[in-house]
């Protein structure tokens, strides 16, 4: 009988440990960060296919979309935070429930328009400084140069872009107004990104689908799954 006893205990204790084990991994991933990998090239220079990111799920406070499978348990966002232009975000879409990383640049009501490949927040240019050239696919030792540029957002954020094509489709627009709870967002690589700029694809993005922030680049390796030790700790801009 004593025997039974000691196996029983020892089995809720396992469980007991077990199901401890579950709601630890639910909760960091609820409250703490998630990892993302980056399967395209739509946010080169900054962040490069085969990068792999940690996303702080706090910065923004917390929506269903912070949960494992993003259950409808509540609506808008707990402890919220505003969104700053410049910010790298993953966030999920409404459209095909996918998750995607791309940079905000327009707040609530702020109008965004392309002209001539030159970015315009409410009818003022932002900076535009020409950059060396990207080196596209230098790891295979085949390098395509592309033409780069420094952005600088009129809250002092800056950061690089690529422009693979000039005159290309995305490079003139008509005016966005973005509406009230939602977010403007681009692609690094002007050329190579679907983002708010394409409506029926992908359009303005409800604050509620943020997930978090994009904090650190923890891992990463190139087409041939060579490490590339020199991305690993960065914090991309």
């Amino acid at each position: 009988m004593a025997a039974r006893v000691r196996s029983r205990l020892a089995g809720f204790v396992a469980l007991g440990i077990i199901c401890g084990g579950v709601m630890a991994i639910v909760s960091l991933r609820t409250f703490g960060g998630q990892t993302f990998s980056i399967p395209s090239r739509s946010m080169e220079p900054t962040l490069l296919p085969g990068d792999y990111v940690a996303v702080n799920k706090s910065t923004y406070g917390y929506s269903r979309y912070s949960l494992p499978f993003a259950p409808p348990l509540f609506e808008g966002r707990i402890f919220a935070a505003p969104a700053r232009p410049g910010d790298l975000v993953v966030f999920r879409l409404p459209r095909d429930g996918l998750d995607y990383i791309k940079r905000i640049v327009g707040l609530p009501g702020d109008r965004i328009q392309m002209r001539g490949g030159l970015f315009f927040i409410n009818d003022v240019a932002v900076r535009h400084e020409r950059a060396p050239d990207f080196a596209e696919n230098a790891d295979q030792g085949f390098p395509r140069h592309i033409k780069r540029w420094r952005e600088t957002l009129p809250n002092g954020v800056s950061y690089e872009t690529l422009d693979e094509q000039d005159n290309g489709l995305l490079d003139d627009t008509g005016i966005f107004t973005t509406p009230p709870g939602h977010y403007f967002v681009l692609g690094d690589n002007r050329d190579n990104s679907v983002d708010s700029r394409l409506p029926d694809q992908m359009g303005y993005i409800p604050a509620e689908n943020i997930i978090g922030q994009v904090a650190m680049i923890f891992y990463s390796v190139d087409q041939s799954s060579t490490l590339r030790a020199d991305r690993i700790g960065l914090v991309p801009k």
